[in-house]
């Protein structure tokens, strides 16, 4: 069976999604903190339009691990492990369906 040239490319873009994905848990939490400090205004619309931007881009894939993580306070270790899980089991398994796809069977 022959793949074509698409192949890769979708692989690649779904890597670079992936990626992006995680620029944005990071920088959700950065935010997080911004916030829980007092730095940043939640009272301002542009602080608050950004904050409810990053908060519907991560909390449905935070609010499962959340779930199943025990309670330890005010401490979240929710994007952690989502970042963990990101890096250690999804994106090893992309490259592997990519190199199964693209290298023929012997």
């Amino acid at each position: 069976m022959k793949v074509g040239p698409l192949i890769p490319i979708i692989f690649s873009l779904l890597a670079e999604l992936i990626q992006l994905y995680t620029y944005v848990v990071l920088v959700s939490c950065l935010f997080s903190f911004l916030l829980a400090f007092g730095i940043l205004d939640q009272r301002n619309q542009i602080v608050w339009n950004i904050s409810n931007f990053l908060y519907r881009m991560t909390e449905p894939l935070l609010r499962p691990i959340r779930s199943v993580l025990p309670d330890l306070g005010n401490m979240d270790f929710s994007p952690l492990v989502l970042l963990l899980l990101i890096q250690y089991v999804v994106m090893p398994i992309l490259f592997r369906v990519e190199h199964m796809l693209l290298v023929p069977p012997m």
